[in-house]
């Protein structure tokens, strides 16, 4: 992945988690059960946090090219899909099941953040 393709993900990432926000506190209020909405509305959150997160990590590493980040960039994207869809899922659903992979969602993205100190301390 180049980072002008991961900074194009990070775009539609965010501007994805605006939108299903926004759905969330319109369309789906009257539809899901509170702690349903809260489920739905952490995952809009970090979505949001991890597509600018992706922009970021990016333009970094253009910046600090030898940091070598774009390990990074497959973190958040990955984790953001599995963390935030999972949550989705759950939100929509209403199947707690599918919350097993959740916390592998939360590790890759925990992993990014890690990768991302490393690379920019290491160039």
């Amino acid at each position: 992945m180049t980072a002008r393709t991961a900074t194009m993900l990070g775009a539609v990432l965010a501007g994805t988690a605006v939108a299903t926000g926004a759905l969330a506190a319109h369309a789906l209020r009257s539809r899901l059960e509170p702690a349903l909405l809260e489920v739905f509305a952490t995952a809009a959150r970090y979505q949001l946090i991890h597509g600018i997160a992706l922009i970021v990590a990016a333009l970094a590493a253009e910046r600090w090219p030898q940091g070598r980040l774009e390990a990074v960039w497959w973190m958040f994207l990955a984790g953001t899909v599995v963390f935030s869809g999972s949550l989705y899922l759950i939100a929509l659903t209403g199947l707690s099941a599918i919350g097993a992979v959740t916390p592998i969602g939360g590790v890759l993205l925990i992993a990014g953040w890690a990768a991302f100190a490393w690379g920019v301390a290491r160039s």
